[in-house]
């Protein structure tokens, strides 16, 4: 039997999470606050968007969070770096 694959999964798991709702996990950190999501049963992937409400992950979203996480990156990785005073022996 061949399997039917949707974009968002196959057709069961795509009508078990329109009739019972999706169950959405962290699939990836972009920063603190923001985080990506994909639902265990159909990947259906969302992402939280500027108010914090869940949106569709779309590429336009896909490449501003991997910018912003470049950029959240750079600035914890140059706040963690100390400069220590020279010692004068």
């Amino acid at each position: 039997m061949k399997k039917t694959i949707t974009p968002d999964g196959n057709k069961f798991t795509g009508i078990f999470c329109n009739f019972f709702g999706h169950h959405f996990v962290v699939s990836k950190k972009v920063t603190d606050h923001i985080k990506e999501y994909r639902c265990i049963h159909c990947q259906k992937q969302v992402t939280t968007d500027e108010r914090g409400k869940l949106s569709t992950l779309t590429p336009e979203m896909q490449e501003i969070n991997s910018t912003l996480e470049d950029m959240y990156q750079k600035r914890n990785r140059r706040s963690t770096r100390r400069i220590e005073p020279k010692r004068v022996a």
